[in-house]
């Protein structure tokens, strides 16, 4: 209590109530988001090809320079069945040996096919024109383009349960959140709070009837009808955005196609980064999705990651500091038990994710996983930082 005499207790009861009220809005609207969680759509589950999907998919997948990375999702394209006609490698000139693992990939299965896209066009984005030099290169015969990421290992089963859950719900566009292979205690621990910066801002997968302007998307995973695409001029409203995916799906939304967003953990895996620091350099800069995003709703998304998941556990250590329950102050109290609330909420959320992350026995390095609330205010540091920033260079390019 001396500390509280010393800095006044009517300054500590109005920095209280500050808090409380700017913590209290925030923490309505992520519980109305979080609420939504509870009657979304279960994730997808592995179907074989049915007769009447046959040859119905071209697959396109960007790459560059992605030797040590390309092999299982090969592996995985290659074991998806009759649905898929065509599966597009489109590359950018890899020198890594990339190049000879798709011929040899295609020299057992033809429907692989290896393409070099132009150089690339002034105001374009490595990723989005490679996806778009495919869709320009792909067969009119098929119903769907289906962009899959290099990193990615699709599930034996993916591309149709993919369409037939498009089917079934009338979507135009989806894509799916996939089940994240991690490795060292670094990525366990930082990577799930980065992760939560997302599920803070916007409505989990699954989660049906999204307004155009929160819509969330995944490249690594995105289908989309041909007919579509064909309207909205291919991957062209996304041609220098580094967050493609999610600027593609807000433009479809606010054009009245229906796009969704759907748990894909039990039918992709995705190993993205090695390591914390690459965790931190390359998926932290993009996660901001300034791109596809007006300032104020940006900023207003960074208020409310400062306020629900950046503040709460340091808020907490200084509100115990200061005397904790001991203050007679009734907004003081208060804080401190919505900031305690706040806590616990994100402690609990980590059940809730936990089946998005791939594990294949037990691993030490993983028991930082559920030490990964401490990173939260880490990870809205980096929010914030990237939000200062545009990306100079991307995937071995530089703008």
């Amino acid at each position: 209590m001396a500390w509280v005499n010393l800095l006044g207790g009517d300054i500590l009861g109005a920095v209280a109530l500050g808090l409380l009220s700017c913590q209290g809005a925030a923490s309505l609207i992520l519980l109305s988001r979080l609420v939504k969680g509870a009657v979304r759509r279960p994730p997808l589950l592995p179907q074989l090809a049915t007769p009447d999907r046959v040859g119905s998919v071209s697959v396109v997948v960007p790459t560059l320079n992605e030797v040590d990375r390309i092999a299982p999702c090969l592996h995985g394209l290659s074991q998806q069945g009759a649905v898929v006609e065509e599966i597009l490698i489109v590359d950018s000139n890899s020198q890594d040996g990339t190049r000879e693992l798709v011929k040899e990939a295609a020299s057992a299965d033809s429907r692989f096919k290896l393409m070099t896209d132009d150089p690339l066009p002034a105001g374009w984005v490595g990723r989005p024109w490679a996806l778009h030099w495919g869709f320009l290169s792909s067969s009119a015969e098929s119903e769907w383009i289906l962009g899959v990421d290099a990193d990615t290992q699709p599930q034996p089963g993916l591309v149709n349960s993919l369409v037939a859950a498009a089917i079934e719900e009338g979507y135009d566009l989806v894509s799916l959140s996939p089940q994240f292979i991690l490795e060292d205690a670094g990525e366990w621990w930082l990577q799930p709070a980065l992760l939560m910066t997302l599920l803070y801002r916007f409505d989990s997968s699954g989660v049906r009837a999204q307004s155009p302007d929160r819509v969330m998307a995944n490249g690594q995973c995105f289908l989309a009808r041909r007919t579509v695409l064909e309207q909205l001029g291919g991957y062209t409203s996304a041609a220098g955005s580094f967050c493609d995916d999610v600027t593609l799906a807000r433009n479809a939304a606010k054009q009245g196609f229906k796009v969704g967003f759907l748990d894909g953990a039990k039918v992709i895996r995705v190993r993205m980064y090695a390591g914390m620091a690459e965790t931190w350099r390359e998926w932290g800069r993009s996660l901001d999705l300034k791109d596809a995003t007006t300032k104020p709703q940006l900023w207003s998304d960074l208020a409310l990651l400062v306020l629900v998941q950046g503040l709460p556990i340091p808020l907490t250590i200084a509100f115990w500091s200061l005397g904790g329950w001991e203050n007679s102050f009734l907004t003081w109290q208060l804080a401190i038990g919505l900031n305690l609330f706040l806590v616990i909420v994100r402690f609990a959320l980590l059940l809730a994710i936990y089946p998005s992350y791939a594990r294949e026995g037990f691993s030490w390095a993983s028991l930082s996983f559920w030490l990964s609330p401490l990173a939260d205010p880490v990870a809205v540091l980096r929010i914030f930082l990237s939000a200062f920033q545009q990306p100079k260079q991307w995937r071995g390019r530089v703008y």
